[in-house]
């Protein structure tokens, strides 16, 4: 692993704990959590309260297979996870979560998966 590498990653772990201080997830608000790769973007659902994942969405999904095949950048394609995501909440009774971005910046793929969300309904 290169030094910047290295850097950059200690860097984002420093965020993402200082955000998981304030940010918990319970039965009827869980939390948001997004995780991004270099090709792929995840997001969960997770329970903090019981310490259980409720569902999860990437773009690795099957049922995603066609949209992101339909969708030219990486940014579209986190949008259609983010869209997945609130519909699988829906059937799970889920209006209202909390979002953590994972120590990312709040724009680009993150901020895309947060929109889609919005679109079909989950609020933040």
């Amino acid at each position: 692993m290169s030094t910047k590498k290295a850097i950059r990653t200690w860097k984002r772990s420093k965020k993402r704990k200082h955000i998981r201080k304030k940010l918990s997830g319970t039965t009827e608000r869980p939390r948001l959590a997004v995780y991004r790769s270099a090709r792929n973007v995840y997001a969960q659902l997770i329970d903090d309260v019981q310490n259980k994942t409720l569902t999860g969405v990437s773009t690795l999904s099957p049922e995603l297979k066609e949209s992101i095949k339909k969708s030219k950048t990486k940014t579209d394609a986190a949008k259609a996870v983010g869209k997945a995501l609130a519909d699988k909440a829906k059937s799970l009774k889920i209006k209202s979560v909390v979002f953590d971005r994972g120590g990312y910046s709040y724009h680009g793929r993150v901020k895309a998966v947060a929109e889609g969300a919005r679109e079909n309904g989950l609020t933040f």
